[in-house]
């Protein structure tokens, strides 16, 4: 008896999905999978989804849970697509409903655009706990980067979303709405307190300098290496680098059509009268035109 776990990378969104399983009852959970999605053309696409779908069906599993780590803001996620296709249940943090209400505001969507977390199948909190087969997922709540990051921790593994990156690459930035870079801290400790042998599974891997792909550390590793916040980095001073740092950024590319998706499971929005989908784009900067 083993726990299994295949890495899949979505190139164009540098997101790694993992497709987690029992090797004797075969069943799996599918972690932070990723759609195609062609900004220029505004069009979408499964090429990658299928790759997903394909290994779970060439290795005879079961999907019990589709699993997202947060709301992405780069990266529009395929869970709706592959609930149809494959079944299982769509998880999330329960706190995904403050992100919900925020960017209902945000894109104004329907007055019927529900903020409960219904478009979810699972709304999950700090000690929940998932069975699979023979194993058991233990979820940690870990905001900072967005209210909504949960950890997913089974058998000596953790899925961090993007609460970390690689050592040379640091940590999430804090500054999407409910983001704060002390709770992160926070957060980040919590994961260290799992035990330095415990292995980290990225859900993003940037390739700094044009590395080779990585995306698997340790505990141990991310204490002693991590650029922003190694063991030896306190709070007040990650917090003052952090916001800094956040103060530069620009926007994910995606963010737009990437949360008006992924705060209802990855569905699309929802058809205009004339049966045609539309991202919706908020325009700043009007004031300079008048």
């Amino acid at each position: 008896m083993a726990l299994q776990i295949e890495q899949f990378f979505h190139k164009a969104s540098f997101t790694l999905t993992y497709i987690v399983f029992d090797d004797v009852s075969k069943d799996c959970a599918i972690i932070d999978p990723a759609l195609d999605y062609d900004a220029v053309a505004s069009s979408v696409d499964t090429v990658y989804a299928k790759q997903l779908i394909a290994f779970i069906k060439d290795s005879g599993l079961t999907v019990n849970y589709i699993l997202e780590t947060h709301a992405h803001a780069d990266h529009i996620s395929c869970s709706f697509y592959l609930k149809q296709q494959l079944g299982g249940k769509i998880a999330i943090g329960r706190d995904i409903k403050g992100i919900q209400k925020t960017f209902k505001t945000v894109f104004n969507l329907a007055k019927d655009f529900n903020t409960d977390g219904v478009q979810f199948d699972l709304l999950l909190k700090d000690g929940d706990k998932l069975p699979l087969g023979n194993f058991e997922f233990n979820v940690l709540a870990t905001p900072g980067h967005t209210p909504d990051s949960v950890t997913y921790v089974i058998d000596g593994n953790a899925f961090i979303g993007d609460t970390l990156f690689m050592p040379d690459s640091g940590s999430a930035r804090c500054d999407f709405p409910g983001g704060d870079a002390a709770l992160l801290y926070s957060s980040i400790q919590k994961i260290y307190a799992l035990g330095d042998d415990t292995k980290l599974f990225m859900c993003h891997d940037y390739q700094p300098g044009g590395r080779e792909l990585k995306y698997i550390t340790t505990v141990a590793e991310q204490k002693a290496e991590n650029i922003q916040v190694s063991s030896n980095v306190n709070e007040a001073d990650y917090v003052k680098v952090r916001e800094a740092r956040d103060a530069t950024l620009a926007n994910p590319k995606l963010i737009f059509p990437s949360l008006q998706c992924n705060i209802q499971a990855g569905d699309m929005p929802v058809a205009d009268d004339d049966s045609q989908y539309y991202f919706k784009t908020p325009i700043s900067g009007i004031e300079k035109l008048k």
